[in-house]
C-alpha cells in the first residue's frame, strides 16, 4: 500500500527497502508482531552495525545498515496491511532514527581521528538535509488524493490517539519528537516557508529530494565503510549539505512558475 496517489509516486533513491520491507510486512500480517515490535527490529539491527563498526567489520556494519533500512520500511508497511495506523509508531519510528544517527556518527568518530566538533556539525547537517526529504514528502503527501495523512506539514499539539493507543503514549512521544526534531522543522521551513502552497511537487523534483532521504543517507555511510572510507563519512555529510541550497532555489524558481500555470 502506497502512502501516494499513483500520480505522485516518484522514484525515491532513499526507498530501496521497500521490497523488503513490504515482504517482511506480508510474512508478519497474520501473526501478533506489530508495527511497534518491527520498530524495535530495526533498532536492533543498528546496535548491531554499530557493534560491527567498532569490531572495524565494515561489511558486515553496512549490511546492518542496509538491513535497518529494509526493516525500517516494514514497519509503517505493517500498519497499513493490518489497517493500525499509529501515532506511537510514528513517533517512535523518528526517534530511533535520530538516536541511531547520532550513535553511527559518535562510532565513526570514535575509530577515526575526525574531530568531535565536525562530528556534531555532520549530525546537525545529516538532520537537516533528512529534515528537508520530510518536509517536502509530507506536502506532497498531505496533497495527494488519497495519500497518507498520519505525518503533518506543521505539528504544534499532540495529535489525538489512533485506536487502542494510549493517549499518554501519543502524548510523551509527541514531546520528545519536538524537542528532537522541531528546532530542524523551523530551520528547514524558515528557509523555504512558502512550499506547502505549491499545488504539487513533480516527480523529477522528488527523486533529486530523495538524495537526503535517510535511506540514501545510510546507503552512502554503508558504501563508505565497505570503500574504507570511514575517516570522510562526518566531512563528507557536511560539504552535502550545500545541496540544500540547490534543492531549495530550484523549488523556488522553477516550481513556482510551474505553480502558476495550474
Amino acid at each position: 500500500m502506497s502512502k501516494l496517489a499513483a500520480q505522485d509516486k516518484f522514484l525515491d533513491l532513499s526507498d530501496y527497502g521497500r521490497s523488503f520491507g513490504t515482504m517482511l510486512a506480508n510474512l508478519l500480517k497474520n501473526t501478533r508482531f506489530t508495527p511497534i515490535h518491527v520498530t524495535l527490529l530495526f533498532g536492533v539491527s543498528g546496535l548491531l552495525a554499530i557493534y560491527f563498526i567498532l569490531e572495524n567489520q565494515f561489511y558486515l556494519a553496512g549490511f546492518f545498515i542496509i538491513l535497518k533500512s529494509g526493516i525500517d520500511a516494514a514497519d509503517g508497511e505493517l500498519a497499513r496491511i493490518k489497517n493500525t495506523p499509529s501515532y506511537t509508531g510514528r513517533y517512535l519510528d523518528s526517534v530511533f532514527d535520530i538516536i541511531l544517527n547520532f550513535l553511527f556518527l559518535v562510532t565513526i568518530w570514535y575509530i577515526t581521528e575526525t574531530s568531535f566538533i565536525m562530528t556534531l556539525g555532520a549530525f546537525f547537517c545529516i538532520q537537516l538535509q533528512g529534515t528537508l526529504y520530510n518536509y517536502y514528502y509530507v506536502i506532497l503527501r498531505n496533497k495527494s488524493v488519497g495519500g497518507d495523512t498520519t505525518s503533518k506539514i506543521f505539528e504544534y499539539k499532540s495529535p489525538k490517539a489512533l485506536g487502542n493507543e494510549s493517549q499518554k503514549a501519543v502524548d510523551i512521544l509527541f514531546q520528545i519528537y519536538n524537542v528532537v526534531y522541531g528546532g530542524f522543522d523551523k530551520i528547514i521551513h524558515m528557509m523555504d516557508s512558502d512550499a506547502y502552497k505549491v499545488k504539487t511537487f513533480p516527480n523529477w523534483f522528488m527523486t533529486l529530494v530523495s538524495l537526503y532521504g535517510l535511506g540514501f543517507q545510510l546507503l552512502i555511510i554503508a558504501l563508505m565503510l565497505a570503500l574504507n572510507l570511514a575517516s570522510y563519512i562526518i566531512p563528507f555529510f557536511i560539504a552535502y549539505t550545500i545541496l540544500i541550497f540547490v534543492l531549495i532555489a530550484i523549488r523556488k524558481s522553477v516550481l513556482k512558475v510551474e505553480d502558476q500555470r495550474y
